[in-house]
């Protein structure tokens, strides 16, 4: 059996403000650590429900968060971008679930350092109707490719949000929300172990029975409210998006996979108006 633990930092004990996420600072620095050990406890916690090999994904900003000699040795490590599949690198190894660790509610969301794939781009993305914030968009790649999700570890917002579209996962609350940057936290050692208990569970279960993947059906339109007209502007350069108003656009494709590139390819567009 094998599992992929996608970790992003937002989600993860402790971590409240834009500094603790950002390289550069000792902030950072700290979380990142706290980071890696919650990827490192889903990791214990799925090996003793009987995971065999585990792929551990860097989902963060860059990609290159973790610290790959502070992680458990028995995991491999997906870093770097850019990469076809994003925060789900590593599924195209074959795998047999997902938990997604330190994930963080959607934009427009009142979860902790809430935001959809880029915060300065994004206000809302929607697929087929649906408001999908990181965890539903790259949750419906996953189960395009037949893999379901199992876990997910983060506010209270997010679960609140996410715990719908995954049934039969587990969840653990590692904060409670009280606004953009503030709320009640768990201790990094009382998460840890939170997370490796039910990693240990979502695993046991997953060997009883597999969840059913969240999949969207295609054709898949995309509708995107970027945060200003002019990022409207420049994504709309690329001639199969359609303007729908000032600040939304529109595109349709042929599966979850090609829209998160597009959607990538935009966040990354974004930067010449930085």
């Amino acid at each position: 059996m094998k599992i992929l633990i996608s970790t992003d930092i937002e989600g993860v004990a402790g971590v409240f403000h834009a500094e603790q996420v950002r390289a550069g600072n000792g902030e950072y620095e700290r979380a990142r650590a706290w980071m890696t050990a919650e990827a490192n406890a889903a990791v214990q916690g799925a090996i003793a429900g009987g995971a065999e090999e585990i792929l551990v994904n860097d989902s963060h900003g860059g990609f290159r968060n973790l610290l790959p000699d502070g992680l458990d040795e028995r995991v491999r490590l997906v870093l770097g971008k850019p990469r076809y599949l994003g925060m789900m690198g590593g599924l195209e190894e074959g795998c047999d679930a997902v938990f997604m660790i330190g994930y963080h509610s959607r934009s427009q969301g009142r979860g902790i350092l809430a935001h959809t794939i880029n915060s300065f781009a994004f206000a809302r993305v929607l697929i087929n109707g649906m408001e999908l914030g990181e965890a539903g968009l790259y949750g419906a790649l996953a189960g395009e490719m037949g893999v379901p999700v199992i876990l997910g570890t983060g506010d209270d917002v997010f679960i609140a949000e996410t715990r719908d579209t995954f049934p039969g996962a587990e969840w653990v609350q590692t904060k409670v929300a009280h606004g953009q940057g503030s709320g009640i936290t768990l201790s990094p050692a009382a998460s840890r172990r939170a997370i490796a208990a039910a990693a240990e569970t979502a695993v046991r279960n997953l060997k009883k029975q597999a969840p059913v993947p969240f999949r969207i059906p295609a054709p898949i339109e995309c509708r995107l409210q970027t945060q200003s007209s002019a990022l409207a502007d420049l994504f709309c350069m690329w001639p199969t998006l359609e303007r729908v108003d000032g600040v939304t656009l529109r595109f349709t494709t042929d599966s979850m996979q090609s829209a998160v590139r597009t959607l990538n390819s935009l966040a990354a567009m974004s930067f010449m108006l930085r």
